[in-house]
C-alpha cells in the first residue's frame, strides 16, 4: 500500500478509533493509553528487535526478581498480584522500563519428577500480567545459579537455586564445598558437588535435561493458554537457562567445543519445545557460556560455532565488572567510556551471527565494601548500552556509535530489606537484609515504611531518555543524564563549544541526541521521557520543528508527547516524519527555561551544519 494511504488511514484511526491498519497486529483496548501503533508483537530483522509497524525497539528495563530464587514466596517474584501490579507501576512510572527479565524456578514448576504444579504456574502466570496489563512487555527466564539450593547443607555459607530437589538426589553428589571462596560465584568452578550437578544436567545423566526441556514445553504452552491474546503479544521470547556453565570439561574439551557440542544443541531442542507450545513467533534468548565476555575469569565462547543463528534466536549475555566488584584489582570509579569496547564486542557478536543482541543483566552492588563504585559503574554500563563512542568522543565520531543496546539491570525486588528467608531451610538463618541471596543487594528499588516503592539509586541515572522504537534505522544516540556520585555531578558528555547556542540551550541540564535515517512507516519515533522532563521544561531541535513544551501528540502533530501505554504515569515523545531515506535528527533537553525563537533557532541550524559534516 503507498505509504501516502497508510498516512491517511492512521489519521482515521486517531480520529474515529475503529480502523486497523494492514500489519498492526491485534487491538491494544486492553491496555490504557495506547494508540494504534501499539502492541504489536516484536520479531527479529536486520539485527533489530522491530515491531509490528516495522520499527526498530530498544527494550530496557530490569530483572523481576530476585526473590524468585527465594523460598519465602515459594519460588515467585511476588507475594501477590497486587504487589506485582506496585511494581510494575513502579517500574514504569520511577525506573523508565518498557520491559522486565520475568524469574521462573524450575524447582518450584515441577517439584515432583513428571508433575507440573499449575498452582505455581498459575501464580506466576497472573503476575506476569500485572506487567503486560502495565504495557511492559516481558521475556521469561528459567533462572538458575549454582544449579540448586538442595545442593547445600543447611548451615553453608552459600545458597543455590533452580533444579528440584528429586533432581539433586539422583546424583548422589559429594557434600559441597568451595574451599577458600570470597565471592558466591567461586562455587561454579571450586565447588565439586555444584560442577558435578551441572556436568550431569549437560551430559542429560538420569534423563534431566529431557525433563527440562518437558517442563519448559509444559510452562510455555500453560502461560500461552493463560494469557489473553493481547497479553501474549507482549511476551517477548523465552530465555532457557540462567548463566550457563559446565561444571567440568571432558578430556580434550574446552569452553569453545562445549558451547558447540552440548550448550548449541540443547538450544536447538529447546527452540523446537517452543514451537511445539505455540511460540513459533517468539525467538529463544540464547546465553553463552558464562565467562565468555568476564574481565577476570574468562574463557573462549559466544556461540562461535553456532554459524548465523538468525532471527528465531537473541544473543543474550550478562556482564559485571568483575575487577570493580572484586575491590581489588579496581581501585578506582569507572570512568568515561568505560566498558564500550566490552559491549562493543557483544554488538559485533550478534551482528556476526545475524540476530540483535541483549544485555539481560548487569548492575554492582548497592552494599559492601565496593558500593561506592556503583554510580560510575552503572553509568558507564549504560553509557555503553547507548553507543559504541565514549563520551569525550561522541560529537566528534558520532557515525560509529552502532545499535543502541537492548538491557535488562539487575535487579527490580520490592522486598529488598525486607525479606525473611530461612537459608536453605535453617530457622536459625534467617536472612531479611538486601536480596537476601548470598550477601547480594543490587535491588534498584525498596519499599519504604508506608509500602510505597522508592529508588535507592539516582533517578537521573535509572530513570532514561532512550529511544524506544525508532522509525528506520537508529544511526547515532546519546543521552548525558548528569547523575549522581554523592555530591559530585557526572558529566561524560558536555556539548562541544563549537555549538556555542546548543550547549547554552543545554545548559546544565540532561540531554539526548538521536540520529535516524526515516524508514516508510508511518508510526511516529519514539523517546522514552523520563519524569524530569515535564512538559514545561522539555526543550526539543529537530528538523522536523522545534518546540518548547511540546504539545500534545495528534497524527499531524512532528514533534508531541503523550502517555506511555499502561497507565502508569509515564510518557513519551513522538516524532513524526513524512519521508523515507532521509536523515533525521531530534535534540531533547531540559535545560532551558522558556528559550527564545532566536536560541532555539540558532541550535536548529548548529545541528544541521553538524549532521552535514558527521553524516555525509
Amino acid at each position: 500500500m503507498p505509504n501516502i494511504r497508510l498516512r491517511l488511514l492512521a489519521v482515521l484511526v486517531v480520529l474515529f478509533g475503529s480502523l486497523t491498519v494492514a500489519g498492526a497486529g491485534p487491538a491494544t483496548a486492553a491496555v490504557p493509553h495506547s494508540l494504534w501503533f501499539d502492541g504489536t508483537a516484536l520479531t527479529v530483522s536486520n539485527g533489530r528487535f522491530v515491531d509490528g509497524q516495522g520499527r526498530e525497539v530498544v527494550l530496557r528495563g530490569y530483572n523481576v526478581s530476585g526473590e524468585t530464587k527465594l523460598d519465602e514466596n515459594h519460588g515467585l517474584p511476588f507475594a501477590s498480584v497486587a504487589d506485582a501490579k506496585k511494581s510494575a507501576t513502579a517500574l514504569r512510572a520511577l525506573g523508565g522500563g518498557n520491559s522486565v527479565r520475568f524469574l521462573l524456578s524450575w524447582a518450584y514448576a515441577e517439584p515432583v519428577r513428571g508433575q507440573l504444579d499449575t498452582a505455581y504456574l498459575a501464580a506466576a502466570t497472573a503476575q506476569m500480567g500485572a506487567f503486560l496489563d502495565a504495557g511492559i512487555r516481558v521475556y521469561p527466564d528459567f533462572h538458575q545459579d549454582l544449579y540448586s539450593r538442595y545442593l547445600f547443607d543447611s548451615d553453608s555459607w552459600y545458597t543455590g537455586d533452580g533444579a528440584p530437589q528429586w533432581a539433586v538426589d539422583l546424583g548422589n553428589y559429594p557434600d559441597e564445598s568451595c574451599g577458600i571462596c570470597f565471592l558466591w560465584g567461586q562455587n561454579i568452578t571450586q565447588n565439586g558437588a555444584v560442577k558435578a550437578a551441572q556436568y550431569d544436567f549437560w551430559h542429560n545423566a538420569h534423563g534431566l535435561q529431557d525433563s527440562f526441556l518437558t517442563t519448559a514445553q509444559k510452562t510455555m504452552a500453560y502461560i500461552k493458554q493463560n494469557l489473553s491474546a493481547e497479553q501474549f503479544t507482549g511476551v517477548l521470547g523465552f530465555d532457557p537457562y540462567n548463566e550457563p556453565y559446565a561444571g567440568t570439561y571432558d578430556s580434550g574439551q574446552a569452553s569453545r567445543t562445549w558451547e558447540r557440542d552440548l550448550l548449541w544443541p540443547f538450544y536447538v531442542k529447546f527452540r523446537a519445545r517452543m514451537d511445539a507450545a505455540g511460540w513459533t513467533d517468539k525467538p529463544a534468548f540464547v546465553e553463552p557460556n558464562l565467562f565468555w565476555n568476564g574481565n577476570v575469569s574468562k574463557e573462549e565462547g559466544g556461540l562461535l560455532d553456532a554459524g548465523a543463528i538468525g532471527s528465531r534466536y537473541v544473543f543474550n549475555t550478562h556482564f559485571y565488572d568483575q575487577k570493580a566488584i572484586s575491590g581489588v584489582l579496581m581501585w578506582g570509579n569507572a570512568s568515561d567510556g568505560q566498558y564500550v569496547s566490552d559491549f562493543a564486542t557483544v554488538r559485533d557478536r550478534a551482528s556476526a551471527l545475524g540476530t540483535t543482541a541483549i544485555v539481560s543483566e548487569f548492575g554492582h552492588p548497592l552494599n559492601g565494601s565496593t558500593a561506592g563504585k556503583a554510580p560510575t559503574v552503572l553509568k558507564a554500563m549504560y553509557q555503553a548500552l547507548d553507543s559504541r563512542v565514549k563520551g569525550a568522543n561522541w560529537w566528534t565520531t558520532p557515525a560509529t556509535s552502532g545499535p543502541v543496546l537492548s538491557g535488562s539491570q539487575w535487579q527490580w525486588d520490592i522486598y529488598n530489606g525486607r525479606h525473611s528467608e530461612l537459608m536453605n531451610g535453617n530457622p536459625d538463618k534467617e536472612l531479611t537484609t538486601g536480596d537476601a541471596w548470598n550477601d547480594e543487594d543490587l535491588s534498584a528499588v525498596r519499599l519504604d515504611d508506608s509500602g510505597k516503592a522508592v529508588l535507592r539509586q539516582d533517578a537521573r541515572l535509572l530513570d532514561r531518555v532512550y529511544p524506544s522504537a525508532t522509525s528506520g534505522s537508529a544511526l547515532a544516540f546519546t543521552y548525558e543524564d548528569r547523575s549522581r556520585d554523592g555530591s559530585t555531578t557526572l558529566t561524560w558528555n558536555p556539548v562541544p563549544s563549537s555549538l556555542p547556542n546548543v550547549s547554552s540551550l543545554v545548559g546544565s541540564g540532561q540531554y539526548s541526541l538521536l540520529v535516524w535515517r526515516s524508514g516508510s512507516g508511518s508510526a511516529p519515533t519514539e523517546l522514552h521521557l523520563p519524569a524530569s522532563f515535564p512538559n514545561a521544561s522539555t526543550t526539543v531541535v529537530s528538523d522536523l520543528g522545534t518546540v518548547y513544551a511540546p504539545p500534545a501528540y495528534t497524527s499531524t502533530t512532528p514533534v508531541g508527547t503523550t502517555a506511555e501505554p499502561g497507565g502508569t504515569g509515564s510518557r513519551r515523545l513522538l516524532l513524526t516524519d513524512t519521508d523515507s531515506g532521509t536523515l533525521h535528527y531530534a535534540l531533547v533537553t531540559n535545560g532551558a527555561t522558556s528559550p527564545s525563537v532566536t536560541v532555539l533557532n540558532a541550535a536548529k541550524s548548529e545541528l544541521a551544519a553538524w549532521m552535514a559534516s558527521k553524516f555525509a
